[in-house]
């Protein structure tokens, strides 16, 4: 065997074992997600329609290629022919692309118009992008919860400590879903039309769940909808998607983790939530005398929702403020809660947090992140001030 040959041979087989070892080590995915939506369907099957149009083309159009340059090359004698215009090629190289593109534009629009027809929805849930976090809302019931980040992801990918990458952080390939777990998962029903409405607060964001064919961007200000309905076979199992917009520095840190279960899983489901937030609200509206203790565990649990601007660590970044020595955070109490129900430039409003949360989330502010004022607020406090600002409110009305 001559030399060429061998050194063919070894590259053939370096390819197999990169190839081969690459196979055995990652469950790679060249095609869609199974679809269990009748958009996501209709997707797939336009894409795969138009997959095999491409094919079919590549071969008419390569085939042509190399027989012309195996059957006609110089070697042979080929002499090329010498003419100027062919009227019945040029006719029919300009209808036979026409028709492919009609051919692919008719189920094109069919999917589209499906796509957006958000009519007859049996239940609508709103999707509010934050940084770096989502909001929702299930309309009409009054149920409505942060989606964050787990802790443990933020912890391995280094984010808890210093809001990025760290470069000694620890070997990530044994934690299951890495950056694909939340802390409060959406819960939908399967077979029900679900009206799915899109916003966001300070950037623009992409809810998108491959699986669901939802892709729909959040941007403040605007609220676009889109729907889906999921297949009675995808009960019990989870799904898992993405912000598909580059939108800041926690764009990676945002998942969007769906549990799909049975209807009458989600009216029991529904009923709890109902009930734990009845429990929150009597809480809240109590005239009880919080602990330091209590108030702190509260407040770092519900930080969560000032971490996607200020840091983990409170130390902030960009056009957000660090909290350790802030002046205000530092400053008179009153001040600092005063500030967190209007929100100031880029900071939200966050009056639609409850009395207790917005204590604790303040006396955490004033006690963690590199701060120790020794204050203790209490929801009283926090009702005192939100008062205040209603009736001045309603005064400048």
């Amino acid at each position: 065997m001559s030399v060429k040959n061998n050194k063919m041979l070894r590259g053939l087989l370096m390819l197999v074992l990169l190839f081969g070892s690459g196979l055995a080590l990652a469950d790679y995915s060249y095609n869609f997600q199974e679809p269990v939506t009748p958009v996501a369907r209709e997707i797939y099957d336009l894409h795969m329609t138009i997959f095999w149009i491409c094919v079919g083309i590549a071969v008419l159009v390569f085939g042509a290629i190399f027989i012309s340059l195996i059957k006609h090359r110089k070697s042979k004698g080929a002499v090329a022919a010498d003419f100027h215009e062919n009227t019945v090629v040029e006719i029919i190289w300009t209808i036979i692309p026409l028709g492919i593109l009609i051919a692919i534009a008719i189920p094109a629009t069919k999917t589209l118009i499906k796509i957006e027809d958000t009519k007859n929805a049996e239940m609508t849930i709103k999707v509010t992008g934050n940084q770096w976090y989502w909001d929702y809302e299930y309309q009409g019931s009054g149920v409505k919860f942060s989606s964050v980040l787990s802790a443990e992801h933020k912890k391995a990918a280094g984010y808890e400590k210093a809001d990025r990458l760290a470069p000694n952080r620890k070997d990530v390939s044994k934690i299951a879903n890495y950056l694909q777990e939340v802390d409060n998962p959406l819960v939908v029903p399967a077979e029900t039309r679900i009206r799915i409405l899109t916003t966001a607060k300070q950037v623009i964001h992409s809810w998108w769940v491959p699986a669901f064919g939802v892709k729909r961007d959040a941007i403040p200000g605007v609220v676009n909808a889109s729907w889906m309905k999921i297949d009675k076979k995808a009960i019990g199992r989870t799904f898992r998607g993405e912000c598909a917009e580059l939108c800041g520095k926690g764009h990676a840190f945002m998942p969007i983790v769906v549990k799909v279960v049975s209807k009458e899983d989600f009216k029991k489901w529904m009923l709890a939530r109902k009930a734990e937030i009845e429990r929150e609200k009597a809480m809240a509206a109590s005239n009880k005398t919080w602990s330091k203790a209590e108030l702190m565990a509260r407040g770092k649990q519900k930080y969560a929702a000032c971490a996607g601007c200020h840091g983990a660590t409170g130390k902030g970044g960009g056009p957000f403020p660090a909290l350790t020595g802030s002046k205000v955070v530092n400053g008179p109490a009153a001040g600092h809660i005063r500030l967190v129900l209007t929100g100031k430039n880029a900071m939200p409003s966050f009056k639609a947090m409850s009395d207790l949360d917005l204590a604790a989330i303040v006396t955490y502010e004033r006690n963690a992140l590199g701060n120790s004022t020794g204050d203790i607020v209490q929801p009283a406090d926090v009702r005192k001030i939100r008062k205040t600002l209603n009736s001045k409110s309603g005064n400048a009305r």
